[in-house]
């Protein structure tokens, strides 16, 4: 099979986004995927405006602001002041949000094993692979933009 290197990117991101659909269903878990999103933004990224998670999670900022009162009201986030500007607040994970997040990802990791399981140690070590790639690359994703 041929293929450019964009249409390999775009089929990778594509069955990325397949991949968490089919999460989210194995799961049953009915949260949205934008609060998911935003724990694992603010666990990878450390606290940020509501502007920036907004942006971050692909969200108005109203529907970011909804989303934070949860959040909040949950306790898996919490409003602290931001030095760099007394009139702000940033948003940061909590410990029992981070345990939440990693609760469910060993979920997602239970929920998807029946899809994979019949995969051999070289298929494996691809995934381990492809995934050490894109962990490499999207984490740098700030400075590969500018």
């Amino acid at each position: 099979m041929t293929s450019t290197r964009r249409e390999t990117l775009s089929a990778l991101l594509v069955a990325s986004n397949r991949l968490v659909r089919v999460a989210a269903q194995a799961t049953g878990n009915r949260t949205p995927s934008a609060i998911w999103r935003a724990l694992g933004i603010l666990e990878s990224d450390g606290p940020m405006r509501v502007g920036e998670l907004a942006t971050a999670c692909r969200v108005t900022q109203p529907g970011m602001t909804r989303a934070l009162g949860q959040l909040v009201e949950e306790e898996f986030v919490s409003r602290i002041a931001d030095t760099a500007d007394s009139r702000a607040w940033l948003i940061r994970i909590t410990p029992k949000g981070t345990a939440t997040l990693h609760a469910y990802r060993a979920e997602i990791g239970t929920a998807l094993e029946p899809f994979f399981r019949d995969l051999d140690d070289a298929d494996w070590r691809a995934l381990e692979r492809a995934t050490e790639l894109m962990a490499a690359r999207t984490a740098v994703e700030k400075e590969a933009a500018s």
